[in-house]
């Protein structure tokens, strides 16, 4: 296994033996993968079949899922720097909606600014001995 991260250019996370929360990031995609809709209830049949799959969902998760962390885009608007007006016509289009009724929208509405650090349970306390997980938005 080692060798073949090594040869994809993958750095191992060498997590803890039986410490199944060491990489956050892992861990909510794999709960994403196994929670989605079109996974197969009995597995599947073979590798070619488990790799097809797996592209079309590294396909929508990338493209069409819209992220909770960062502000309900996907992973591939925010790469493409893309997000900013997708945020920005988000907001414009909920201040609108404010004006036309102020009566549904009393207090402000919803906060529609880019995230700048994206992190996985941000205000859990980490043990000692581990490194909090975070990427810096790029």
């Amino acid at each position: 296994m080692l060798a073949t991260l090594q040869r994809l250019g993958v750095a191992p996370s060498f997590g803890r033996p039986s410490v199944s929360d060491d990489n956050h990031f892992s861990e909510s995609l794999f709960k994403t993968l196994k929670y989605c809709p079109s996974f197969p209830e009995h597995g599947f049949g073979n590798i070619e079949e488990a790799t097809k799959w797996v592209v079309t969902f590294v396909q929508w998760y990338n493209n069409t899922h819209l992220h909770s962390g960062i502000n309900w885009v996907t992973p591939d608007s925010r790469h493409r720097y893309q997000d900013q007006d997708i945020l920005d016509q988000r907001h414009l289009v909920y201040q609108q909606a404010r004006f036309r009724n102020p009566n549904r929208w009393p207090k402000q509405t919803r906060n529609w600014s880019r995230p700048e650090i994206v992190a996985l349970n941000p205000g859990r306390r980490l043990a000692p001995n581990k490194i909090p997980i975070s990427l810096q938005a790029s």
